[in-house]
């Protein structure tokens, strides 16, 4: 029976656990599963609420089980095995972040299995996440959940804008999301962008990007412009990245290339440019003229993850060959790390903000956080059940925040920073 049910957890559909092998009695066992806090974890209850006492299996055997019976989706054939045979993983020996909560009231969600960049944190305080069609926001603090835009119907620019388009959207799609500050802005599968003030009614700003038949939005980046400025880049399948300002709202750059763009990030000085997508290379191109200056050479199959550390000389590239790969600018004739996965794909990385972790996030049960200051040879690695929506790391490197998308166990953990309060013990 146990086996059944976690069977019907893994499938990608959006129907009840009720509709496939659970019986009624055992799916209200499930589901009726409460919040679980740090205090209720240290005395042994299952962070994800799981009554494995109740099931006929261990929850050792169905780690086993997951990580024989999970298949890593690949574009290049054996991509994954290939990697399995040459590099071995990181040992476990770091210990950055513990658990602090699980929220079974939020219930993230995915509508691209490859495109997990749908969590985002503004303060150790505040969440926000894709739930079906609704930008939720999560208020760890206030334990209060609320619906900041809905995208099931017609949404509309409240400002006028060149370019805008004032039609707005009907029932878009949301692919990948983006949190800085106070600005948000969504991409969807159609090409869409919608632009806005996260303390402003309605939306600031939309547009297509195109028109083609392949315009799906992978993913979006916020950051500081060189002139003082917001500015934000949008990576999409039709081969093409594009930057607009937050001010006025204009197209800055549209750079292509010659394959499908699933993910860009740019450097901390905003000259450089990290592009990877249905490619086995990783690009380094000039922000200003979109040339390219360097490339990374190495994976294996098509990358969708890529972050620069705050140094501005190390950048990180996450392929579906089940690595993260670490390199540095001066010196690109090999990574400085090649590290492997348990499950599957690297789908998203994010370094915190005094460059001391990376945060490494599988495609479903797995996150690493590796201590970059050792030069990533450290890794704590956080372990539960379902697929990632996405991973996020607070401003101030407080809290760590993981959405679990599945069909029962839908919610969202947290994961706070621990401290070593050793000089205080000199007193005692």
């Amino acid at each position: 029976m146990a086996e059944d049910f976690f069977d019907d957890m893994d499938e990608d559909s959006c129907g009840s656990a009720a509709d496939g092998d659970v019986d009624a009695d055992e799916y209200d066992m499930l589901t009726k599963v409460t919040d679980t806090s740090a205090a209720q974890a240290r005395k042994g209850k299952d962070i994800q609420g799981i009554p494995w006492e109740r099931l006929n299996i261990t929850r050792e055997s169905y780690r086993l089980t997951r990580l024989e019976q999970y298949k890593n989706y690949e574009n290049i054939p054996s991509s994954g095995e290939t990697v399995d045979k040459e590099y071995k993983q990181i040992e476990k020996s770091g210990n950055y972040y513990e658990f602090f909560h699980n929220t079974r009231s939020v219930k993230p969600t995915i509508l691209h299995f490859q495109l997990r960049n749908l969590v985002w944190t503004t303060s150790k305080h505040d969440v926000y996440l894709m739930s079906n069609y609704s930008v939720m926001h999560w208020s760890s603090l206030s334990c209060n959940l609320s619906e900041v835009l809905n995208f099931a119907g017609h949404v509309a620019p409240t400002e006028k804008h060149p370019g805008s388009l004032l039609e707005g959207f009907t029932q878009t799609q949301i692919s990948t999301l983006a949190v800085k500050d106070n600005f948000m802005v969504a991409g969807g599968f159609q090409g869409e962008l919608a632009f806005k003030h996260l303390d402003r009614k309605g939306i600031t700003f939309c547009t297509r990007t195109t028109y083609d038949d392949n315009a799906i939005t992978n993913a979006i980046e916020i950051y500081d412009s060189l002139s003082g400025g917001i500015n934000f880049m949008a990576s999409n399948n039709d081969c093409s990245m594009r930057e607009y300002d937050t001010e006025r709202f204009q197209l800055l750059n549209h750079f292509q290339f010659p394959w499908p763009v699933n993910h860009t990030s740019i450097s901390p000085d905003r000259r450089l440019i990290t592009v990877v997508g249905d490619h086995l290379d990783a690009l380094l191109v000039d922000s200003q003229n979109g040339k390219t200056v360097a490339t990374a050479v190495g994976h294996r199959d098509y990358s969708f993850a890529s972050a620069w550390h705050p140094d501005g000389r190390v950048f990180a590239t996450g392929n579906q060959d089940k690595t993260c790969r670490v390199w540095d600018i001066r010196n690109l004739a090999m990574p400085v790390a090649t590290l492997k996965g348990n499950l599957g794909a690297v789908r998203s990385i994010r370094f915190s903000s005094d460059g001391q972790f990376m945060i490494v996030a599988e495609p479903a049960d797995f996150v690493h956080v590796y201590n970059a200051k050792s030069n990533y040879t450290e890794r704590q690695e956080m372990d539960f059940f379902g697929e990632i929506s996405g991973v996020s790391v607070s401003p101030d490197d407080e809290c760590l925040y993981i959405g679990i998308w599945d069909r029962t166990y839908a919610s969202l953990l947290q994961y706070n920073k621990r401290h070593s309060y050793g000089y205080l013990d000199s007193y005692l």
